[in-house]
């Protein structure tokens, strides 16, 4: 007796329909671990011209957060599908590890950084930039990235290290390094310089206030009683003060009000007076600011002269129309400073302190200091008004506290010397998204000189010694020694040995007569570290120079993509990047930025724990990321869901497929059903939407387009259809052949363009597939070409017409579900009437409608106009839905005026028993 269930051809799969990717991908990643996957990968494809995404460092501190989860899976995406794709892709991940982070891990762990000495000092920050390395590393592993990670680049490396002094080398000999005394952005809090790439703004509250000058000098232009009145925002400047400047094209006004003769704008005058409460306010005099050059006017504490200037950075937008100059603290006053020959005074200590040169003020923080100069004011009856405002003001980035400019001897890289050249290089460069030419093209037109200097403890030495006439040192031949004993023994010699035992042997200079040598105590900004790394790991390691991506957060512009522009165009001329992609931060659900204050973090490792590392990585292909992205829970679940869904599909489709032989059982594609080459060819259609996203780096529009695909046209269409061929048709049945054909194709399409976002499930599933000459891993074969076949014009013209009227077919089914008419749409007969072009194509004979529609009979009624009244009337057909004639087959369910008809089997229908017959009897 033939059990009939046990005849069905049911799908038959290991493939389990739970991930359990917590627990799975771990095991994936031992296996991988165990084959050495980079290695295969890379040698498979080392015939094949290169790719090169150059990884942007970074810093060795601390646990990973979504933010890098983000950036390293897009580089992670971009390098799998690359590398898919005809390319080669070698891949060197790297550690940003100098800087004042770790000094202050250190410190805050309890290491007394003054009671030993510089060299013992910087090797427990290598020890701690090594552990958190590793830590950081196991992180990234766990998200599947796939790299050299055996062979990171770190920036504390003695090869790397060597390198950047080369770098500095050549930009020394093209004399873009220089030494000045200049306002600086200047950090108190860290008691070093910083770049503008370290700076960020928070709104704070600041005094205002207005401050009258007398003259000393009129030089006979304006009356020697009269006063300068100048604006600041920064009260404690006015003891550096040394001059006043004013706009040449400005017109100035002596007024006189209460027995007090002001000098200011005219077109401030009356915004001034109800400022100050001035009323009867006479004009004395108006005199062209140009006229006011070289008086000489009085500072109102310590009586010294301030030199009236004219310069065209005084505006009218707020202020007086004098600006109080302190060529110590600011770069407008420091170039018209040294333009008119002043003293460049900056009294405040590393630690922002004033020194002797501001007397009376002598050991007071700068911010304490405000009030106390406001006072002094007073007493000098030289104060008209003070009031608080909230403004916007730059912070350092790392300790969050207010930074000032400050003048201190520093070293600088030109940016002006060859900003054209710069400039160019942005203009040669690929944008993804494009707006961001605009963003670096202006940073690199705006910015000043860079400056490199630090004075801190860990980072790389700047390489230059002073002869005994202070003659700063940078020669080719001492840039090579130095870089050489970097390379040999790491920057850390240069703590340990004098200046005489660091130089060349024999090195001689006129300004050492004597032979004595001192060396610099300053290490260079981090930004040069990490901005060097095209000659530290792509020169270095023989990769392709320029790179052809480089890709960070939008904050980079100012930060990595600035620095390594700046140093590659100095030392070749060129950018060493081709393309520039940028994402955007991570934002919570609600789009708020994340803290831990607000608790709404939302933690990587956490988040693999608990749903696995597949469904993070679908998250970031789900978002935009060319914006700031969100990301929440409820997010992550959904994206779940979309990944269950994906994943069931491939399920099905491979349990459809473990007894189709690809090479034995294949239909040729001319030999196909009609429907079975439309999903054909919709499947090409996929495949080329998503080759095309890839290449444009879009892997939103790969996962709504895999999404769409698997829920609506597969799920929803095709698989519900096929359950009718593929469970109930003979094994080698043509039809159930040619379906499975398309499946099979459908599911080493889906599994191989899914790899570069869902690699550990892609990797899984890929253990099960079964076929002759199988690599031995999913990541070791290339994308599917797009095949185009000559009717597929033809074919997508007349299928939009079929499935519209599928569409309405499903719609009476619905309908009629709903009235409890039918139940499941096998018990249903459709009558369809229909306008002739309709009827045509319901008449075509390479379209079964009866098997597209899912229904037991489909009756071909009549025209529309000839519809009954309890037809339901859409817009290409009128359709009746009632109940099925005949019994329902006990196999394949659906309802036939055939069962019975057979004397063996007479709960089948004819096409059930034929199979049973042929097959199992």
């Amino acid at each position: 007796m033939v059990e009939y269930k046990d005849t069905l051809l049911m799908p038959k799969t290991d493939f389990p329909m739970r991930g359990g990717l917590p627990t799975k991908e771990p095991q994936v990643q031992a296996q991988w671990d165990e084959m050495d996957i980079n290695k295969l990968v890379l040698e498979r494809t080392k015939d094949r011209p290169h790719y090169l995404l150059h990884d942007g460092p970074p810093y060795a501190n601390g646990d990973i957060h979504i933010g890098h989860a983000l950036n390293k899976v897009i580089k992670d995406m971009i390098n799998r599908q690359k590398s898919m794709s005809g390319f080669h892709v070698p891949y060197i991940p790297g550690w940003d590890t100098h800087g004042l982070p770790i000094e202050q891990a250190l410190t805050n762990k309890g290491v007394k950084r003054k009671e030993m000495s510089v060299a013992e000092f910087r090797e427990l920050c290598e020890k701690y930039a090594y552990e958190q390395i590793e830590n950081q590393k196991s992180q990234f592993r766990r998200l599947g990235v796939r790299g050299d990670w055996a062979n990171p680049y770190i920036t504390l490396k003695p090869e790397f290290e060597a390198r950047q002094i080369e770098v500095f080398g050549k930009m020394a000999e093209k004399g873009y390094i220089y030494k000045g005394l200049k306002p600086v952005y200047w950090s108190p809090s860290s008691e070093s310089a910083l770049a503008e790439a370290e700076i960020e703004y928070k709104d704070v509250e600041s005094y205002s206030i207005y401050v009258a000058f007398g003259i000393k000098d009129s030089k006979g232009v304006v009356p020697a009683d009269a006063k300068f009145v100048i604006w600041t925002t920064t009260p404690w400047t006015i003891p550096a003060n040394l001059g006043i400047s004013v706009n040449p094209e400005f017109t100035y006004v002596v007024v006189e009000t209460n027995g007090s003769k002001y000098i200011v704008a005219k077109d401030l005058l009356e915004k001034l007076s109800a400022t100050f409460g001035w009323e009867d306010v006479q004009i004395v005099q108006e005199v062209q600011g140009e006229q006011l050059d070289m008086i000489v006017a009085e500072h109102p504490i310590y009586k010294r002269d301030s030199l009236v200037m004219v310069g065209d950075h005084v505006t009218a937008e707020a202020g007086t129309g004098c600006v109080h100059t302190a060529p110590g603290h600011g770069e407008d006053d420091y170039q018209i400073g040294k333009r008119y020959g002043l003293d460049i005074l900056s009294p405040v200590d590393n630690g922002g302190c004033y020194t002797n040169e501001a007397p009376g003020f002598e050991g007071l923080f700068y911010e304490k200091a405000n009030p106390v100069v406001i006072e002094k004011l007073k007493e000098e009856n030289a104060l008209l008004h003070v009031s608080k405002f909230t403004h916007s003001y730059p912070h350092d980035w790392r300790t969050k506290k207010p930074v000032i400019y400050r003048a201190t001897p520093q070293w600088f890289a030109s940016v002006e010397m060859f900003r054209n050249e710069l400039l160019d290089a942005v203009k040669a460069t690929e944008f993804t998204p494009a707006w961001g030419e605009t963003r670096l093209y202006n940073m690199i037109r705006d910015r000043g000189d860079w400056v490199i200097s630090r004075q801190r403890a860990w980072g790389v030495p700047i390489p230059i010694f002073y002869a005994e006439d202070e003659t700063p040192i940078i020669t080719p031949e001492t840039i090579a020694h130095i870089s050489k004993l970097f390379r040999e023994h790491g920057s850390n010699i240069w703590f340990q040995r004098e200046a005489k035992d660091l130089l060349p042997e024999g090195f001689t200079h006129e300004g050492s007569p004597n032979g004595k040598f001192t060396k610099e105590n300053d290490i260079m900004d981090v930004w040069f570290d990490s901005g060097s790394s095209h000659q530290g790991v792509l020169v270095e390691r023989g990769l392709k120079y320029p790179a052809d991506l480089y890709l960070e957060g939008s904050d980079q512009h100012r930060g990595w993509f600035n620095s390594s522009l700046i140093t590659s165009v100095a030392i070749n001329g060129h950018a060493p990047y081709k393309g520039l992609l940028t994402h955007g931060f991570v934002l919570d659900g609600e789009g708020r930025k994340m803290s831990k204050s607000l608790g709404n973090t939302i933690d990587p490792i956490k988040v693999m724990n608990q749903y696995g590392a597949d469904i993070i990585r679908m998250w970031v292909a789900s978002v935009d990321y060319t914006g700031d992205v969100r990301i929440s829970m409820d997010m992550l679940k959904q994206v779940s869901e979309t990944y269950r869904k994906v994943r069931n599909t491939l399920r099905f489709l491979h349990g459809n497929v473990t007894d189709f032989n690809e090479t034995t059982d294949r239909v040729a594609y001319e030999e196909l059903r009609e429907m079975d080459q439309y999903m054909y060819m919709r499947l090409q259609d996929v495949v080329k939407t998503i080759r095309e996203a890839y290449d444009r780096y879009d892997f939103s529009t790969v996962y709504t387009t895999v999404n769409n695909f698997v829920a609506i046209e597969l799920s929803s269409f095709y698989l519900d259809i096929a359950k009718d061929v593929v469970y109930i048709e003979g094994t080698d049945n043509k039809d159930r052949r040619a379906m499975q054909t398309v499946m099979y194709d459908t599911l080493m399409a889906l599994v191989k363009l899914l790899t570069p976002i869902i690699p550990h499930t892609t990797e899984e599933l890929w253990s099960y597939i079964e076929f002759d000459g199988k690599p031995q891993s999913v990541q070791l074969t290339d994308f599917p070409e797009v095949v185009e076949q000559a009717n597929f014009a033809e074919l997508r013209t007349k299928w939009v017409k079929v499935i519209a009227v599928r569409n309405e077919v499903l719609k009476a089914l619905e309908e009629a579900r709903n009235a409890k008419t039918i139940g499941k749409s096998l018990e249903a007969k459709i009558s369809v009437y229909a306008d002739s072009e309709t009827v045509e194509l319901l008449n075509d004979a390479n379209i079964d409608f009866a098997q597209l529609s899912i229904v037991s009979q489909f009756v071909i009624a009549g025209s529309k106009e000839n519809a009954p009244a309890e037809a339901l009337v859409l817009d290409k057909t009128a359709l009746v839905v009632e109940k099925a004639d005949g019994e329902k087959c006990e196999r394949c369910w659906t309802i036939s005026e055939t069962v019975g008809a057979s004397e063996n089997h007479p709960t089948l229908c004819k096409r059930c028993a034929d199979v049973v017959e042929n097959y199992y009897v």
